[in-house]
């Protein structure tokens, strides 16, 4: 039987598989998106919030059509010890309202809307497909992909290998070098059920009002962190944990979950609810210096496949940077189409348009961030010292006189182990990382 031809191939329908499918459709060629699950989505697993800015140009007026569960309007940070807690807690109404900031979603929801629209726009998608290998030419020329359906091979121009993390085809591309565990994490999550009038209610929202809650400090002695999200009638609650740490410490993710729940301020936003939904799965978190190459000889790499995770403190972001690089890699195969050329001269254009926008820039300005983020002092002593130094300035001495703000700092500074050089110099490497 002759192999199925297309100008293109896209493997994988997540965001950024299906943003690249749709932009190679609507420049008119042809193009199969395969996705291994029964549908799109059926298979992934995020902590759940996506940022919509990247769609603005790609879906005009996204916010009227995409199945959202509610809309971010209230951001936390937070850092915490086994017994305190620390908040920064921002909300404001121009998120409540278009073109909105960010949305709480689920990815069964999520990604059949988005591979719909590359479908109406003339992709194929094809589902319950795995693809076993890539077709090469003798020079090493990628030539389309082999499948597990019994017509087996699927031959084009070019393909995209949007696969998700550890991507074998980028691998078998010889594009990724070898992985080192410490730039991986394990992100679970646990998702708990609860009326949405009681989820209102603990979290002060109204309507389609949504909160973002993104936690230091309650993985013990795993480098890592928490999140919670609102959704409708649903919480989102979980743990993104270094994989070295975890192996070292031989504990299970669900222990370190089940830790973070029971903690006096997360204890009663989850009380009562009741588990749905268990996942797991690991997260490209070593940033800019761990990406693989982004284009080959008839190959080009997008989302999670390109290591293209955003794990930055406060900016935790994945699907907006999926869609980005799909979007971008669709558009270099489209243009390479067109002028009949997808050698990887032609292709290497991808890794320019990306540089071009904020993926590429956003990873470069913020390529220290996961060390920092994830060294032992910004995981366990700052999280001490400035609860410490915060109960501290909050408690009434009397009959002694307040200790005052410096002599309280050098007292938390000495309980946590935090010297005076040390403070100078992750202050260099912050203000080097995000300033």
């Amino acid at each position: 039987m002759s192999p199925q031809t297309f100008d293109a191939v896209v493997v994988g329908a997540g965001p950024a598989g299906s943003a690249a499918a749709l932009e190679i459709a609507r420049a008119g060629r042809s193009v199969a998106l395969i996705e291994r699950g029964p549908f799109p989505g059926a298979k992934n697993m995020f902590g759940g919030v996506v940022y919509g800015r990247i769609l603005d140009t790609l879906v005009p007026g996204w916010w009227e059509q995409a199945p959202v569960q509610r809309w971010v309007t209230r951001r936390a940070t937070m850092v915490m010890t086994p017994t305190q807690a620390l908040t920064i807690d921002y909300r404001t109404d121009s998120w409540s309202r278009p073109p909105y900031n960010g949305a709480t979603v689920y990815r069964a929801d999520f990604d059949p809307w988005l591979a719909g629209l590359a479908q109406d726009a003339g992709a194929e998608l094809i589902c319950s497909t795995t693809v076993t290998g890539l077709i090469r030419e003798a020079s090493g020329r990628v030539r389309g992909v082999r499948t597990d359906r019994p017509d087996g091979e699927i031959t084009a121009q070019v393909v995209l290998a949007c696969d998700g993390v550890n991507s074998f085809l980028a691998k078998e591309a010889g594009l990724y070098p070898h992985a080192d565990p410490g730039h991986f994490t394990l992100g679970v999550k646990e998702v708990l059920a609860l009326p949405r009038e009681e989820i209102d209610t603990r979290f002060g929202l109204s309507g389609l009002e949504g909160a973002d809650f993104e936690i230091m400090g309650c993985t013990g002695d795993i480098p890592g962190g928490g999140f919670l999200y609102t959704n409708l009638d649903t919480l989102s609650v979980g743990v993104v944990l270094r994989l070295t740490g975890l192996t070292k410490s031989g504990r299970r993710p669900e222990e370190v979950i089940a830790g973070m729940k029971s903690h006096p301020v997360i204890a009663p936003l989850v009380a009562g609810a009741e588990l749905k939904e268990y996942s797991g799965h690991l997260i490209p978190e070593g940033g800019y210096d761990a990406m693989p190459q982004l284009s080959g000889d008839g190959i080009l790499v997008a989302g999670d496949a390109a290591a293209l995770t955003l794990a930055a403190g406060i900016w935790l972001e994945g699907v907006n940077f999926a869609i980005g690089s799909g979007a971008a890699a669709g558009a270099t195969a489209a243009d390479a189409l067109a002028k009949g050329d997808t050698g990887p001269a032609a292709l290497s254009a991808y890794r320019r348009r990306l540089e071009g926008n904020f993926v590429l820039a956003d990873h470069r300005k913020l390529r220290r961030a996961p060390d920092f983020i994830l060294s032992e002092r910004v995981q366990h002593r700052y999280p001490a010292m400035v609860c410490g130094l915060v109960e501290d300035l909050y408690t009434v001495t009397n009959p002694q006189p307040k200790p005052g703000g410096l002599r309280a700092a050098r007292r938390q500074m000495r309980k946590a182990g935090v010297t005076l050089w040390d403070l100078a110099r992750d202050g260099w490497t912050a203000w080097r990382t995000f300033g």
